[in-house]
């Protein structure tokens, strides 16, 4: 690998850690820039690469959150472990099976577009907690998405996984963006590892790339993640809108103009 494209893996590994732990999305900027680093290199080799940079920064920024603000572990925890398995088995998947990008585009791509329709036109949500939304039913629906629906797409494609988590808490149980954020890394920590797992089993790794992208990735999520930490929910809104915005245009590049 030449010193270009070995600094720019390096910078976007640091520039997606800050993203994904401010509020997810940093695959927008990880993957694309591996799959320009390594054009030669096998789509599944390039997620499982990817998916060790991730978890570098994710636990890492999980870890600082746990520290410093509350989690709400009956929702975080249960969705974390179940995600393990889940995104496991989308890796699997990703190797047994080429995803079909014509058909899962346009899916995200609406899903992103209602995403940044709801947080414009409701700039009060996720901004202030709900806690009468936090009940048995919402819970068991919030662990049900982030664990299962979440964590499979996370496995198989991944770029945006943060992003849906966060929306996931503040929509279901109420949450603000910050404490969202803060059970979003729990659980895409838990996407990550599931997938890794499976991903290193079918030597689908590259670890010495990996390592250096990863200590890149815990420089950038710590620094996101104290931003955050510091500046609250109404920073975080306005981060995610970015990055939605982000990866619509992100997405409908690779749809329509690629």
């Amino acid at each position: 690998m030449d010193a270009g494209s070995l600094t720019l893996l390096l910078t976007a590994a640091t520039a997606a850690g800050w993203v994904d732990a401010v509020v997810g999305g940093g695959g927008l900027l990880l993957l694309p820039a591996l799959l320009i680093g390594l054009p030669q290199t096998p789509l599944a080799t390039v997620l499982g690469t990817n998916k060790m940079t991730a978890i570098a920064g994710t636990t890492s920024a999980a870890i600082t959150y746990a520290r410093r603000t509350r989690i709400d572990w009956r929702v975080a925890g249960p969705a974390g472990l179940i995600a393990i398995v889940v995104s496991g088995f989308g890796a699997w998947l990703a190797i047994a099976l080429t995803p079909n990008k014509d058909v899962y585009r346009p899916v995200v791509l609406g899903i992103l577009v209602a995403v940044a329709l709801f947080v414009t036109f409701r700039p009060s949500s996720g901004i202030y907690p709900h806690p009468e939304r936090r009940t048995t039913g919402r819970a068991a629906l919030a662990v049900a998405l982030a664990g299962g629906v979440i964590a499979l797409y996370d496995g198989m494609i991944g770029p945006g996984t943060g992003t849906f988590l966060v929306l996931t808490f503040t929509t279901v149980i109420g949450a603000d963006f910050l404490h969202g954020s803060a059970m979003a890394k729990i659980v895409n920590a838990g996407t990550n590892l599931g997938a890794l797992i499976v991903f290193a089993i079918d030597g689908h790794v590259w670890w010495q790339l990996g390592a250096a992208m990863a200590v890149c990735n815990i420089v950038g999520a710590q620094i996101g993640a104290r931003m955050a930490l510091k500046r609250g929910s109404g920073f975080v809104r306005i981060v995610l809108l970015v990055v939605v915005l982000a990866l619509i245009a992100r997405l409908s590049y690779d749809q329509w103009l690629a």
